[in-house]
């Protein structure tokens, strides 16, 4: 598939994002990234729906990078609605946010996350985190797609 988007990044903050792109591109590990600032976008991408309405709704991203606190709708509910969805629970689902509360930790592997990264505050550090998840979830792994006929 030409064109797949490879990676869903669903981050706020504008410098995590671009550093998190940056990070992905110079390591060319991925050359498709669509990038959403809030919960309610992220669903609207992985549903087809409002700006995203014209994407084609079963070509899913093959790796989503989901940050816990966000606008609209709470990195938690994101996972939860996408773990719950037969469509769409196949797709790997990393949570890279800052937080380390040992409550976030144990409600995101609960709802089902693949991998919980807790952003390092050093760029270079955050950099390489960012490469060895991407070398891993996009590389590495024997995925899924859930696109298979039976």
């Amino acid at each position: 598939m030409e064109n797949q988007v490879e990676i869903l990044l669903v981050e706020d903050n504008p410098y995590d994002a671009e550093l998190t792109i940056r990070a992905l591109r110079q390591n060319k590990l991925v050359n498709e990234i669509v990038h959403v600032t809030d919960g309610e976008e992220a669903l609207d991408f992985l549903y087809a729906r409002e700006k995203f309405k014209d994407r084609p709704k079963a070509q899913n991203p093959k790796l989503i990078l989901l940050d816990l606190k966000l606008p609209k709708i709470s990195g938690l509910e994101v996972l939860e609605k996408i773990k719950s969805d037969n469509q769409l629970k196949h797709i790997p689902v990393v949570m890279l946010t800052s937080s380390a509360q040992e409550k976030d930790i144990i409600e995101s592997y609960s709802l089902g996350v693949n991998s919980y990264i807790v952003k390092p505050v050093a760029f270079e550090k955050f950099a390489q985190a960012v490469k060895d998840m991407g070398l891993y979830w996009l590389i590495l792994n024997q995925g899924y797609s859930g696109n298979q006929g039976n």
